[in-house]
């Protein structure tokens, strides 16, 4: 019996995850939403009675629903903890179909671009990691993945002219940092934290956009296929969650993946 504990479960890759991760009902699978019951309703609807799959309510930009979330943690799994998946990321609307310089335009446009992305993506982890590594210490696995992005990549954002969403690529590269030092302090005491990027997944978080918004999207797409030229577009979520599961499967401490970023190929191919 092994027990996560999921971030960002209410859709997208981090609903993937507790649907794969709770169909063994030796595991004992705990998600954090922001909204707890709607998130309840869905599993109840999809995924049927799982009584090892436990929904928490906690927000990642408020430190204290991160706090109480890992004392209920601690009293579902008696203790302890064997898997972190830190799932739950965000990326600012205003930023999604805008290069850096379209962006700036606005200082507060910018400015509240920036403040989401990192206290959700970045601070949010930090604190979630914090709150949580005294039951990782008493897990069996002892393992910590964040779920990155290719675009935190610098070579490949700057080979590959890949402009839009500027501070979601900045807060993933810090999130790959804040990882690392993790990895510093802790890789002693046998914790693996590493970092992961899933690919490109279709969660249709974009549905609805604009002519205009698709174009720039197109050219995005277009830039990535001249990076990896048999990319056809995005992956399925179990498809994805799949994959990431194997890595993580495949990754210690002894075999020095501590504090590093990588795909879900286990490489620095992220397509």
């Amino acid at each position: 019996m092994s027990t996560y504990l999921i971030t960002g479960v209410s859709r997208g890759i981090g609903y993937g995850f507790l649907s794969n991760l709770s169909s063994n009902p030796e595991n004992t699978v705990i998600g954090l939403a922001r909204n707890r019951i709607a998130t309840e309703e869905k599993v109840s609807k999809e995924l049927g009675a799982r009584p090892n799959v436990h929904i928490l309510q906690a927000d990642m930009t408020d430190y204290n629903s991160i706090l109480r979330a890992a004392k209920e943690t601690e009293k579902i799994t008696g203790g302890s903890l064997d898997y972190i998946i830190a799932n739950a990321g965000v990326m600012s609307p205003s930023e999604a179909f805008a290069n850096i310089g379209e962006l700036a335009k606005d200082p507060k446009v910018f400015d509240d671009a920036f403040s989401y992305t990192m206290s959700t993506n970045v601070i949010g982890n930090v604190y979630l990691f914090t709150s949580l590594m005294p039951l990782i210490l008493k897990g069996k696995a002892k393992k910590i993945i964040a779920i990155s992005s290719g675009v935190a990549d610098i070579e490949l954002l700057r080979k590959y002219d890949l402009e839009l969403s500027p501070t979601y690529a900045a807060s993933k590269a810090a999130l790959n940092a804040i990882v690392a030092k993790f990895s510093a302090q802790y890789a002693k005491d046998g914790v693996l934290v590493m970092s992961i990027c899933p690919g490109m997944v279709d969660t249709q978080e974009f549905a609805g956009t604009t002519d205009e918004q698709k174009q720039k999207f197109g050219n995005f797409v277009q830039n990535l296929q001249r990076y990896a030229p048999h990319f056809t577009g995005p992956k399925t979520t179990e498809s994805a969650v799949e994959d990431l599961l194997t890595v993580v499967g495949k990754s210690s401490v002894e075999n020095g993946d501590g504090g590093s970023f990588v795909s879900q190929f286990g490489t620095k191919q992220w397509l």
